[in-house]
């Protein structure tokens, strides 16, 4: 356990949620959610640090000029990921100003939530989030049926691939991951995981600190 659960402090768990592109992660999320966790998805804090006077969009702004801003000062997500997904340095250089302040803002949010409380980010061990964490989950599946599974809703073939490429083989997710729920088949069995790793976050949730 982490931060002031370690001290006997009642903060709640703090559940990371993880995994690549088509995945079934959201799908784990709003499961999660409807079992009375809060789960806040880190493309929408990103897309809040993005919004004018955000300190996203000034961030994309210093890193690659006026051109990615739309007129009303936000960041032009199109043209954004035209750039960073054609160039790995790019890419680099985004996720190195933007992940710290995704973190921040996580724990802004959460700071004072007793609950469970989980942030959903395809990239939250590569970003370095890790340590902030009670307790995370990757959602796996092979790449070439997480391919089938994004062209089928609607992604372009080559767009899909190279976002593929540019997550990686998920080594890093994986070796963070306290539990690893395979998503490689049917439905059902993923939903049978999930209600697996409720009880015991739920477990974990109710145990008391130590030290308390």
């Amino acid at each position: 356990m982490n931060r002031e659960r370690r001290v006997g402090l009642r903060v709640g768990l703090r559940v990371g949620l993880t995994g690549g592109l088509a995945s079934g992660k959201s799908t784990v999320g709003t499961w999660l959610s409807e079992a009375g966790f809060r789960v806040l998805d880190a493309d929408r804090i990103v897309a809040e640090l993005y919004a004018p006077g955000g300190a996203g969009a000034a961030a994309v702004r210093r890193l690659f000029g006026d051109e990615y801003l739309d007129a009303q000062g936000g960041v032009d997500h199109r043209r954004l990921a035209e750039r960073v997904f054609a160039d790995g340095e790019a890419r680099k250089q985004l996720e190195r100003a933007i992940h710290p302040l995704v973190r921040d803002r996580f724990l802004e949010l959460t700071a004072s939530d007793p609950g469970i409380v989980v942030l959903d980010a395809t990239l939250l061990a590569e970003a370095g989030y890790a340590p902030d964490f009670d307790f995370i989950v990757t959602v796996e599946a092979p790449s070439g049926v997480r391919l089938q599974r994004a062209v089928a809703r609607g992604m372009d073939e080559g767009t899909a691939r190279a976002r593929l490429l540019a997550q990686g083989e998920g080594a890093a997710r994986r070796d963070a991951a306290h539990r690893v729920l395979d998503n490689c088949c049917e439905l059902p069995d993923l939903r049978r995981q999930v209600e697996e790793l409720i009880d015991e976050l739920q477990r974990l949730a109710n145990q008391p600190p130590a030290g308390g």
